[in-house]
C-alpha cells in the first residue's frame, strides 16, 4: 500500500499546490491528513499564499482518496466547504495485519496514547516538527508541516509497505 500523509496545511495555496503536485507524481492508493486544513489559527502567522478557499477545492479533487482527522484549527464551517469527512478526532486505516492510528495529536497525543496494539503506526501532527521513533513496540511519525514547519523544511510522508520516508518540498 503506498500512502501520502501530511499535515497542517493551514490555508496555504502556495504550499498546498506543492503537496497535491507531489500526491499526482506519487499516485498512492490513499492520502492521510491529520488536521489543521484550512485556517492558520490564532497562534500561527498567516501562511504564505493564504487562500483557504483555494486549498478546499484542491483538496476535494482528491476527496475519493483522501482519509482526514481534525485538528485544533479545524471547524464546522471547514466541514462545509470539503467534500470529505474531517471532523474526528481519530481514524484507523489497516495495511493487512498493520493498523495506522491517524490522529491530529492534540486530544490523542503521542506523549500519552490510547492502548494500542504492539505493532501499530501512531500517525500525528500538530507540532509542525517530523518524528520518527519507535516506543513500548508503536511507531509514531509525525510528517512535520505542509506551511508553517518549526523545524525549517516544509515535509510530508510517504508510507510504502510499511516504510516510511519523509519528504521535502523545495523551495
Amino acid at each position: 500500500m503506498n500512502i501520502v500523509i501530511a499535515s497542517d496545511i493551514h490555508g496555504s495555496a502556495e504550499w498546498c499546490r506543492k503537496l497535491v503536485a507531489e500526491i499526482e507524481a506519487e499516485a498512492p492508493d490513499q492520502v492521510i491528513l491529520l488536521g489543521d486544513l484550512l485556517y492558520h489559527g490564532p497562534r500561527n502567522p498567516l501562511p504564505d499564499g493564504y487562500a483557504p478557499a483555494e486549498v478546499a477545492g484542491m483538496l476535494n479533487g482528491l476527496a475519493e482518496r483522501i482519509t482526514a482527522v481534525r485538528g485544533n484549527c479545524d471547524a464546522e464551517v471547514d466541514q462545509m466547504m470539503l467534500d470529505f469527512p474531517c471532523m474526528a478526532d481519530y481514524a484507523l486505516v489497516a495495511d493487512g495485519d498493520r493498523k495506522l492510528f491517524c490522529t491530529h495529536g492534540h486530544v490523542f497525543a503521542p506523549e500519552e496514547p490510547p492502548r494500542l496494539a504492539e505493532g501499530t503506526l501512531f500517525l500525528s501532527g500538530h507540532t509542525h516538527v517530523k518524528v520518527d521513533e519507535v516506543r513500548d513496540g508503536i511507531r509514531f511519525v509525525n510528517p512535520g508541516s505542509v506551511s508553517l514547519p518549526k523545524d525549517g523544511t516544509h515535509s510530508f510522508a510517504v508510507y510504502r509497505d510499511g516504510n516510511i520516508e519523509f519528504r521535502t518540498f523545495a523551495g
